[in-house]
């Protein structure tokens, strides 16, 4: 769980990533329980209702399931949805604009190549 929530983004979607954050970087395995309601509101000391927003959300979309009584737990192909999903995003929001920008500066595609190339190197 992160220390602290940020204040510029709304608290159920913040609790929303969190948990799949946990499920893409393999904290949270498909079949394992996930934090508690009331866990992640004494963590947090934020409203029930709250949490309850972000894991509805995560069961309408197929990523969680509710064992009654029991709590919620990260359903089978939970793993491989939001990396798909945010596979498309990145694909979105980051290589589109990355290209758009490339295309401006007349950067070919190659060139870009080799500075993700040299960039990537520069973690190793």
């Amino acid at each position: 769980m992160r220390t602290s929530l940020d204040e510029n983004k709304p608290i159920f979607q913040q609790i929303r990533e969190m948990i799949e954050d946990d499920i893409v970087n393999g904290e949270l395995k498909e079949g394992e329980q996930v934090p508690s309601t009331n866990q992640l509101v004494a963590h947090y000391k934020i409203n029930p209702a709250t949490v309850l927003k972000g894991f509805t959300q995560l069961v309408d979309a197929g990523i969680l399931y509710k064992k009654r009584g029991v709590g919620m737990f990260v359903a089978v192909g939970a793993y491989q949805t939001l990396r798909e999903t945010r596979k498309q995003v990145f694909q979105e929001q980051y290589v589109w604009s990355m290209l758009q920008e490339a295309d401006k500066l007349g950067i070919t595609v190659e060139e870009v190549q080799k500075m993700i190339n040299t960039m990537k190197g520069r973690d190793q």
